[in-house]
């Protein structure tokens, strides 16, 4: 979308391509069912049969406006106000420069690429062409975070000094997503901090404003590793005969009435989840495999240190080794201390000592786009809201905001690698 409003969007729903009909996908463009005078979803582009077949028929697209691959949706001119792109971390360059040299309203599923060079291409060329741009920094949306956003600027705590925040990526998560899933490894995805963890890095400068300036980090692949298999493993958990001795088992995390995944993880196994697809699933793809006989690569815990501008200091821990859960945070401040988990905000006065409890959920219908605290819900509608009113400012994660942040994980991973404190000189 250019600085003119196509068509009189304002007054009709906004169109929207989505390509890559996965989790991401499949999640914001409930928002169009959810609100369809505001948003319709009129084509997709979707290499997997059962997974485009399912999303047509939740969309009623046109047969016409179907395809099996992005280059067919580009090749076919312009067909709608807005993209989504959704595909996997390293499919993301071409059809975002090509789409926005298309002049789409574009959101882009973090991370923006696994490469900065990349990054900053993709940033340029939305810039270049003017765009409303906006990438799945989530975190950034939720009410939760508003409202601590809020407290801050009101001086609740007085000077902030320093922060301290968790992400408890979650036992069975990490072995879904990163041991066995499509991010195990970096060589065909991305390093786990920029997959996993780059909106929480971008949240950390989002809520300190200022830039980072320097930045250090350590992390390594402790556990998930061939050496720390059981005795008497198997290398599937549906033959194993010590599975359910094993947190990370396949059956304890997808099968059965006390599994620990989602609905939307299940979909990753099989479009239609039911018991016997499920084990079909686990006998057939990655998803069955032994956590300790996979290909995969990326760390299991890191933790990155962040100096800001005017001396405020972050530390920021990812782990597997938790209940996959609400983040955590604590900012430290010169009158106070805020400790929030996601929905809880707890402000201690160092005054008389006293606190201040908010609950942040307001128990609103977010018409089944709860995940990530509302952010996916609130994300799509200040994105449709800024191509309705043609305003840039509705989105909260644009370009420059987004690349400054990205820059910062690739400068802490290279930290964690080169064992150095590396300097940050401006996104």
């Amino acid at each position: 979308m250019s600085s003119t409003q196509p068509n009189n969007v304002a007054q009709r729903p906004v169109q929207v391509l989505v390509v890559g009909a996965g989790a991401r996908g499949e999640i914001y463009s409930r928002y169009a069912l959810a609100h369809p005078d505001l948003m319709q979803v009129v084509a997709v582009a979707e290499p997997r049969d059962a997974y485009r077949e399912q999303f047509v028929a939740q969309h009623a697209i046109a047969p016409e406006n179907v395809f099996t691959d992005w280059r067919q949706a580009a090749d076919a001119g312009k067909l709608a106000d807005a993209v989504l792109i959704c595909t996997q971390d390293q499919m993301h360059l071409e059809p975002a420069l090509a789409f926005a040299r298309q002049g789409y309203a574009m959101l882009l599923e973090k991370p923006l690429s696994p490469d900065a060079d990349e990054c900053r291409a993709i940033v340029a060329e939305v810039v270049r062409q003017k765009l409303i741009f906006s990438v799945g920094h989530v975190l950034r949306y939720t009410r939760y975070t508003q409202k601590l956003k809020q407290l801050l600027r009101d001086g609740a705590i007085g000077d902030i000094v320093s922060l301290q925040h968790l992400e408890p990526v979650g036992y069975w998560h990490q072995a879904h997503s990163f041991v066995r899933g499509n991010w195990r490894n970096d060589r065909q995805a991305a390093f786990m901090l920029l997959q996993k963890s780059c909106h929480d890095i971008d949240w950390i400068r989002y809520v300190m404003e200022q830039p980072c300036e320097q930045v250090s980090s350590f992390g390594n692949l402790r556990h998930f590793r061939q050496e720390n298999q059981p005795a008497g493993a198997a290398d599937n958990c549906l033959d194993c005969a010590v599975e359910a001795s094993c947190p990370y088992s396949a059956k304890r995390i997808y099968l059965g009435d006390d599994h620990k995944a989602t609905p939307g993880f299940l979909r990753v196994l099989t479009p239609e989840p039911d018991q016997t697809t499920l084990r079909a699933a686990l006998r057939d793809g990655p998803y069955g495999r032994c956590v300790y006989r996979c290909d995969n690569n990326v760390v299991d815990h890191q933790v990155v240190n962040m100096q800001f501008a005017g001396g405020r200091t972050a530390s920021f821990t990812m782990t597997a080794f938790t209940r996959h859960e609400d983040r955590h945070t604590r900012i430290f401040g010169s009158r106070g201390c805020l400790e929030g988990d996601g929905r809880h905000i707890r402000i201690t006065s160092f005054l008389d000592d006293g606190e201040t409890h908010y609950d942040t959920d307001a128990g609103q219908d977010l018409h089944a786009m709860a995940g990530h605290g509302g952010g996916d819900y609130y994300l799509m509608q200040h994105f449709i809201a800024a191509i309705r009113t043609n305003d840039p400012s509705q989105v909260l994660a644009g370009p420059a905001e987004a690349l400054e942040s990205h820059l910062m994980v690739f400068a802490a991973e290279r930290a964690r690698r080169e064992a150095a404190v590396i300097a940050l000189n401006g996104a």
